[in-house]
């Protein structure tokens, strides 16, 4: 389903020494896995015997009955394609292994010793084991089964499913496996574990598996042993934890009696793509790994996972005031950078009333605080026309006011008229000329007024704008320093929102943010707009989402459509038809508007996305668009 994938992390009812029992519990749980559409379980380490088995481990019953008991498990779960990895003790060529052991369809897959052992505080490994990380290219014989055998194997699928594993300790290693494994094509890592419970541990634990996702840029699955275990010197919570790139998808509450499981949807093919785009995962040097071919898994058949509607904005609050704050001190700094840099004192810039040149206005207003420079030195101008209102106007002066720059209001009726009158453009035709007149008019104000002070003119344009092309080209599509042009508009009015704590003007942010968005280019006979961007273009929060997933994760159009109907579903907002028929505006406007962005001015970026042609997008600007317009057909 669109490269998603469940896999699920299993702690089972323990009994120490009772390799049986122990595998009629994991019986229970793959089977519950299996039923619940999971390509692969993952269990504690040393699952059939216990962890705390200690000295246990070199008596040969228990050796017996652990692969007795295993040999049950294989039998018992023949009939199921979920993959299960789970931990068993290996005595090989006179020697014990902690290891792995990978099974499906009642067929061992692969075994995998343990490369790091403890030896220290209530851990002694040693005592009853030893490393196998040395151990490549060897095949044992396991329960009648050839098996490869060591540290060099990666199980996959149809080369989107690649997963290796290691186990507990050789995550706390300086250079874990799992970093060669990744390198290597490993999208997922499983983790088998027997962390004890200490103050503290399970943050850190779980710090330490979303930071080495994030570090493999991949998946991570983590399975720690339960209560079950023994409590002489240490007491088991069984964590459960899911990882995917930086981010815990799931993970369970520790201390129960019961069986535990948890899933979580992996998208391998996002992760897949990200290695292509970001950092410097193609230069790291490859080593040899063995690849073993796993058979069909359980595809999933409804998604079961949070696809956030607007990736752009923090779903936790606290994080959005954070967020809010890095992005004005980021827009803030780059403004007296260029300023300082180009010797320049003043500020020129557009207010309408609208979003964008609000920010704008904010954010220059901090950068002039930041640096003690006098805010009169601040232009703002009003430039209204046929198609202002008087909300819109009130509200750019209101907060000029309150935040004590200069404004200076600049009437382009008269100027648009002039120009109509030098083209041949009849005044009652209100067609695209009809509005991009104005905008150029409003510019030139900008340009010049800048030349005639000394200043700068700052862009008020947005990265949602930007995207669709939606401003006039030599018009609102040019500045000297495009402040906005890396922050989404469904991101600009949290941003906004920042500055609330300026109680002087928070009551004109809540009538700005409440205005419909609107260019203000046709006239009007009631002072109300009527002109809404969202009804001609589309609803801003679709196209940023579109543009989220079209640009960080180079997603196809027909995945797109999925997870917008998947991310939109609760909120009942839109159904399939109104989804497809804006994603292909978003297609055609984003591949036919390439011209604007290719000459569009400098910017601060702030997120991972830009689409400035000397930083992050190069596009040539007429490239062809049939073959998204078709996928997302077919």
């Amino acid at each position: 389903m669109h490269g998603f994938h469940r896999v699920a992390s299993a702690v089972n009812k323990t009994i120490v020494a009772n390799p049986q029992q122990n595998a009629i519990e994991l019986s229970t749980l793959l089977h519950r896995a299996y039923q619940e559409d999971v390509s692969v379980v993952l269990f504690p380490e040393l699952t059939l015997t216990g962890y705390t088995a200690s000295d246990l481990f070199f008596n040969q019953t228990l050796l017996e009955e652990q692969n007795n008991a295993l040999a049950s498990l294989l039998k018992t779960t023949q009939p199921i394609s979920t993959i299960a990895i789970l931990g068993i003790v290996l005595l090989h060529n006179g020697r014990l292994y902690n290891t792995a052991v990978v099974i499906q369809n009642g067929n061992i897959l692969g075994i995998i010793p343990k490369s790091y052992l403890p030896n220290k505080k209530e851990f002694y490994e040693k005592r009853q084991f030893i490393s196998g990380r040395n151990i490549k290219n060897k095949t044992i014989t396991l329960l009648g089964q050839e098996v490869p055998f060591g540290v060099d194997l990666l199980f996959t699928k149809n080369k989107e499913i690649t997963f290796g594993v290691e186990i507990c300790e050789d995550l706390w290693a300086v250079t874990p496996p799992s970093n060669q494994m990744s390198i290597n094509g490993a999208n997922i890592i499983f983790n088998l574990s027997a962390s004890n419970e200490l103050i503290g541990k399970a943050e850190y634990r779980e710090e330490l598996v979303r930071t080495q996702s994030a570090r493999c840029m991949g998946a991570y699955v983590y399975a720690s042993s339960g209560v079950g275990e023994s409590t002489t010197d240490t007491v088991f919570g069984g964590h459960s934890i899911i990882s995917e790139y930086g981010s815990t998808l799931a993970q369970n509450k520790r201390f129960s009696m019961e069986n535990s499981l948890i899933t979580a949807d992996l998208d391998l093919q996002r992760l897949n793509w990200q290695r292509l785009s970001e950092s410097s995962y193609s230069d790291e040097e490859m080593t040899e790994f063995r690849s073993i071919t796993i058979k069909e898994t359980p595809q999933i058949k409804e998604l079961n996972r949070f696809i956030n509607p607007m990736p752009f904005v923090p779903s936790i609050y606290q994080e959005k005031t954070h967020r809010c704050e890095e992005i004005v001190n980021i827009q803030a700094h780059g403004l007296i950078k260029r300023m300082s840099h180009a010797h320049i004192q003043k500020a020129v810039i557009g207010i309408s009333g609208g979003l964008d040149s609000t920010l704008t206005l904010l954010s220059t207003h901090k950068a002039f605080e930041i640096m003690n420079w006098d805010a009169q030195n601040i232009i703002a101008i009003t430039m209204p026309g046929f198609g202002t209102t008087s909300r819109t106007k009130n509200n750019a002066v209101e907060l000029c006011e309150a935040l004590g720059v200069t404004l200076r209001t600049v009437d382009i009726s008269k100027l648009s008229l002039t120009e109509f009158e030098a083209i041949g453009h009849n005044v009652d035709d209100h067609s695209v000329t009809y509005e991009n007149v104005q905008a150029r008019a409003r510019t030139s104000i900008l340009m010049n007024t800048a030349n005639r002070e000394g200043g700068l003119v700052i862009g008020t344009g947005d990265l949602s704008e930007i995207a669709l092309g939606w401003s006039t080209y030599n018009g609102d599509h040019m500045s000297m320093y495009a402040l906005n042009s890396n922050i989404p508009k469904t991101l600009i009015q949290y941003v906004i929102e920042y500055f609330k704590t300026n109680e002087k003007i928070a009551h004109i942010i809540d009538d700005i943010l409440d205005t419909p968005i609107s260019p203000e280019l046709l006239p009007h006979d009631d002072d109300e707009i009527v002109q809404e961007t969202e009804s001609i273009v589309g609803p801003y929060e679709l196209h940023d989402f579109f543009l989220y997933h079209f640009i960080k994760y180079g997603a196809k159009p027909s995945k797109i459509l999925f997870l917008a109907k998947h991310a939109f579903k609760d909120s009942k907002k839109y159904d399939e038809a109104t989804i497809k028929k804006w994603l292909k505006k978003f297609l055609w406007r984003f591949f036919t508007q390439q011209f604007k962005r290719s000459c569009m001015p400098d910017g601060p970026k702030v997120g991972s996305i830009s689409l400035s042609p000397r930083a992050d997008w190069k596009m040539p600007s007429d490239a062809d668009m049939k073959i998204w317009l078709e996928e997302l057909e077919s």
